[in-house]
């Protein structure tokens, strides 16, 4: 009931304003405007079927996300104040969303396996401050709860997977510093390229899902990006100190990233792919992926194609002293799958989807995972919403 009832109270804030409405363009006119507010989110409701060697996972669950923002233009520079939640401390099991061949955290103290662990009640909660410089554009960010520059853009916002409901396997390869515990970073952007650096607490979030997690800014990044029409680009490095709870080993992060997209919210074609290395005291962990969305009216496929060296074997605390180096499984998965709008009444859109999963496993993890597939099937929301707010100065 508890999950249910969280369901229910993120449409009921999703349905605040029509969705037609689109957030207000980036300007940088003269004059001081009104501040505007924009709401966005996604609510995927359905049943996850998990099938491996001994072990069957089946679960009925919700992965969920809303973002709320207000900008305001000062002229030659802008002010915006970002917050995003999201309901999975309750519409998740404490242990997370089932998921085959999934790393990543820990439960109870132990790292997490077979499962994606829900996102934190708080995931974003900071701002940016934008100022235009002779032909370019200086910002600085700050963040209680938010991305740290590297990678990506997170898989629940990229145009090519936004219709699917399941998190990379290589998301702690790639993408996983959005929610990270404290940021500050400086960008500038001229002409098409952009180069980020910043400093943030590298430790994944904690078990408590309902927390702001606040620490020293121990770790660093430093990103680079060129987009221009359809087509972006990203290549970014950081070192994180002590990422994983139960190991008090450091770790740099490498990616590198190209996408596309084109077309409008009726019509359009949208892949990435990605490259990403963990390099840590045990050895070097990379992941490569692909994915695709082609939207065509009221339907919709994607795919997502991936390649993950995972060290599934030796996971668990190592104290230090021990190191070693870890046994290496190369793991496959190809996921395919469609979703149709149904419905796309003034407070959003709905739509029924449904996706499956094969996976490649390597000799040394065949006896205890069989061959494993996965399923969903899902009801999806998504709405967006914007309008001027005269009276907050």
């Amino acid at each position: 009931m508890m999950r249910l009832f969280a369901v229910l109270a993120l449409a009921l804030l999703l349905c605040a304003a029509p969705a037609g409405a689109q957030e207000p363009p980036h300007q940088h006119d003269a004059a001081t405007t009104p501040w505007q507010w924009s709401v966005e989110g996604a609510a995927f409701a359905g049943y996850n079927y998990q099938w491996r060697k001994f072990t069957d996972f089946d679960e009925i669950e919700s992965q969920n996300w809303l973002m709320t923002g207000l900008q305001k233009s000062l002229g030659v520079s802008d002010v915006e104040l970002v917050a995003m939640f999201s309901l999975e401390p309750f519409t998740l099991r404490d242990i997370g969303s089932p998921q085959v061949f999934q790393t990543g955290e820990t439960f109870n103290g132990a790292p997490l396996g077979d499962y994606q662990h829900p996102h934190d009640l708080i995931m974003n909660l900071g701002g940016v401050y934008t100022r235009e410089v002779r032909s370019s554009m200086v910002s600085v960010a700050a963040y209680v709860v938010g991305p740290a520059p590297i990678g990506p853009i997170v898989f629940m916002h990229r145009p090519s997977a936004i219709e699917n409901p399941q998190a990379p396997l290589s998301h702690h390869y790639l993408d996983a510093s959005h929610i990270t515990p404290g940021v500050v970073s400086i960008g500038l952007e001229r002409n098409a390229f952009t180069v980020e650096a910043g400093a943030f607490h590298g430790r994944e979030p904690d078990e408590n899902r309902l927390d702001l997690d606040t620490a020293a800014l121990d770790s660093y990044a430093v990103r680079a990006s060129w987009a221009d029409g359809p087509w972006s680009f990203q290549v970014s490095g950081g070192h994180l100190k002590t990422p994983e709870s139960n190991s008090p080993y450091n770790q740099d992060r490498l990616t590198a990233s190209a996408s596309f997209f084109r077309g409008d919210e009726r019509h359009s074609i949208a892949w990435t792919a990605v490259f990403g290395q963990n390099r840590e005291v045990f050895g070097n962990l990379e992941a490569y992926l692909f994915e695709v969305t082609r939207r065509s009216g009221k339907n919709a496929v994607y795919g997502r194609a991936e390649t993950v060296a995972k060290d599934i074997l030796d996971a668990g605390f190592h104290p230090i002293g021990v190191a070693h180096t870890h046994r290496q499984s190369q793991i496959g998965a190809i996921t395919a799958g469609y979703i149709r709008d149904v419905a796309a009444p003034s407070w959003g859109t709905l739509g029924v989807g449904g996706d499956i999963t094969g996976y490649y496993v390597p000799d040394n993890l065949s006896e205890s995972y069989g061959s494993p597939v996965s399923f969903h099937v899902f009801l999806r929301y998504r709405g967006r919403a914007g309008a001027r707010i005269d009276h907050v100065h």
